[in-house]
């Protein structure tokens, strides 16, 4: 049995490879999404079987018996494709099937708007796990497959986190003779309504340039809220060492000047500020807004109980748990035992209840203790002051 996997391109002959048609003229019987088959070339005469989840492909294959069986598939086989998960299906079957790339939605949609895409961010929000603002942030023009989050739905999104003026594109039906390309920002688009057959560009979120970190304390709003010091930001930073796209929880947040550091220092990184004080909650939506890190969310409430919603984090700096230590690191641990943890103490009670929590839990404390002494001018000379000594309680950090 020969089994082709064939790009349709924009689901429409005019669209779809010479190849690719070629392959469909010898084809025995097609499977594929009723559209796509409804939009067969007339050259093919092959038997028609609609079929979409890859199991059903994989069973409708086996089934056919045919000497030349195709795979349709949409756009290219190669992006965000079923083919990813059908080819697996099938080799366990004892099918090494052929496939055939073709033109993708985001060449379409780079191509109407006379743009290169070689350096866009691509996502598919065929999951609700889609996460649009953190893509957005990412530096880069991000391309979105819609999905489980439509258009309209995605531009929400960004105008929830404050980005309603980002200016966007929504391609509707392309290649088809109802296409439309809409350019518009995030606000407008979120109160539109767009084909379901739809893909969406939105230039990337106004964004600081990443620092190295340990920016000064003068650049953050700080009121009457405690604030964890550049020299100790800066120690805690390099001890989590978070990776592009990880998940960043600050418990006990602050100013957020934790949160925004994690938040500057990392591309596409979703940062979560869990705070319960309210003047502090509105110093970090403060500081969010002066350093345009749309990727850090604050979450309003007390730790653990605050942490239940929020995504699995990799790593979490807790500054603050209101006596609730030993919770707080194990509704942590449970989500993700390998998450990597950093704890800030000024008071010895702090520095026990954290070595004693992460040792419950499993897990070797690490202990670092910060002595910071900065200048001051007296009489013509430059005196040394000290801030009070600080430790920092690592956990899973190597």
């Amino acid at each position: 049995m020969n089994v082709t996997l064939v790009s349709a391109g924009g689901g429409r002959p005019e669209t779809m490879t010479a190849e690719c048609a070629r392959v469909l003229e010898q084809a025995q019987c097609v499977i594929g999404a009723e559209r796509l088959l409804n939009a067969l070339p007339d050259q093919c005469t092959a038997r028609r079987v609609k079929a979409t989840r890859p199991a059903d492909v994989c069973q409708a294959v086996l089934d056919s018996r045919e000497e030349n069986c195709v795979v349709l598939y949409s756009g290219d086989t190669g992006f965000y494709s079923g083919a990813n998960a059908l080819v697996p299906l099938l080799r366990r079957q004892g099918i090494v099937p052929q496939i055939l790339p073709g033109l993708s939605s985001v060449q379409i949609l780079a191509a109407r708007i006379g743009r290169p895409w070689q350096n866009w961010n691509l996502v598919s929000a065929h999951s609700a796990a889609c996460d649009p603002v953190t893509a957005v942030c990412s530096g880069r023009e991000t391309f979105f497959l819609t999905g489980s989050l439509s258009a309209s739905a995605l531009c929400a999104r960004l105008c929830e986190a404050g980005l309603g003026d980002l200016r966007v594109w929504v391609g509707e039906n392309l290649t088809y003779p109802e296409e439309q390309v809409t350019e518009t920002t995030a606000r407008e688009g979120a109160a539109r309504s767009f084909a379901p057959l739809s893909v969406l560009l939105a230039e990337p979120a106004p964004h600081m340039a990443r620092r190295v970190p340990g920016m000064d304390d003068s650049a953050f709003v700080r009121g009457q809220v405690p604030m964890t010091k550049q020299e100790v930001r800066a120690a805690a930073l390099a001890k989590l060492a978070v990776r592009p796209g990880e998940v960043c929880w600050d418990v006990g947040a602050g100013t957020g000047s934790v949160a925004v550091e994690l938040a500057l220092s990392t591309e596409g990184s979703a940062v979560f500020a869990v705070e319960c004080n309210e003047e502090a909650c509105a110093l970090i939506e403060e500081n969010r807004r002066q350093f345009g890190v749309w990727n850090l969310r604050l979450v309003r409430g007390r730790a653990p109980q605050a942490l239940a919603d929020l995504p699995t984090p990799d790593v979490v700096f807790i500054g603050g748990t209101k006596g609730e230590m030993t919770a707080v690191v194990r509704a942590v641990l449970a989500r993700n035992p390998a998450a990597r943890l950093c704890i800030s103490a000024i008071a010895l009670e702090t520095l026990s209840a954290a070595v004693a929590a992460l040792t419950a839990c499993g897990l070797t404390a690490q202990v670092t203790q910060i002595a910071v002494s900065r200048t001051r001018p007296a009489g013509g000379l430059h005196l040394l002051t000290a801030n009070n000594p600080i430790f920092l309680i690592a956990g899973n950090c190597s």
